[in-house]
């Protein structure tokens, strides 16, 4: 019977460079945060949402670009298994764009960040529970490590932004990386500026957000950001 990897000790995932380690290393962070996140409100909110945000996208795209196309390769099982969990990544990207249009009074903001928060720890526990179990059957200690290094360059490389329209898929996924992944880390350091404090340049630096945010959303929907996805992740209204 298979095992969680929440359950497993460090040496039974690999060692502390192996990717499964990493991942169960970064859930624990987001689960932190989320505690975190509670009964905050305001510009706390925003800041423990940043954090989250820059966690949880660079992580999910690293997934989505080196483990899962190894998952589909290895278990015959494996396109429904990661199928699964892509929805899962794309109802988050979704759930964020809608959140970050939401003001903090507009009642519709509080179920979205439920949902949210639901659907983050539903994804830790599939992954945990059932995806990388399944890869950690087919894969010795020596490939383990080699993906862990592989999905590690990638995650430290990776757009930390919501981007419902891009595929979860190679290569469009892919494609979007560069460009997406400069235009979010800029825009992280200018929304953590505003948020640290009003200031006089509070407007100026919140308009340098929105343009940077303009200009990620028309890449993001140029038709090759789209290759490789299955059309099945996305909602009716993309």
């Amino acid at each position: 019977m298979m095992r969680s990897i929440a359950e497993q000790k460090v040496d039974e995932l690999g060692g502390r460079l192996s990717v499964l380690t990493r991942q169960r290393r970064d859930h624990v962070k987001l689960e932190n945060l989320l505690e975190d996140l509670e009964g905050t409100t305001g510009a706390a909110q925003g800041q423990v949402l940043l954090r989250i945000y820059r966690l949880v996208f660079p992580h999910a795209f690293a997934e989505e670009a080196v483990l899962w196309p190894v998952m589909r390769r290895v278990l015959p099982d494996g396109h429904e298994l990661t199928l699964e969990v892509e929805r899962e990544h794309q109802e988050v990207n979704e759930l964020v764009t809608a959140l970050e249009t939401l003001e903090e009074a507009d009642p519709a903001r509080k179920p979205v960040l439920a949902r949210l928060i639901d659907v983050l720890r539903e994804d830790v526990r599939d992954e945990e529970d059932v995806l990388l179990p399944r890869l950690q059957e087919k894969l010795g200690r020596t490939r383990l490590r080699g993906l862990g290094l592989a999905w590690e360059v990638v995650r430290r490389t990776a757009p930390t932004r919501a981007h419902p329209v891009v595929a979860r898929r190679p290569p469009g996924n892919a494609v979007a990386a560069v460009p997406l992944s400069v235009l979010d880390r800029v825009r992280d350091l200018v929304d953590a500026a505003v948020l640290r404090g009003p200031g006089r340049g509070a407007p100026v630096l919140r308009s340098v957000s929105t343009h940077l945010g303009g200009l990620a959303h028309r890449i993001e929907h140029l038709p090759v950001m789209r290759r490789g996805e299955d059309p099945s992740t996305k909602s009716p209204s993309d």
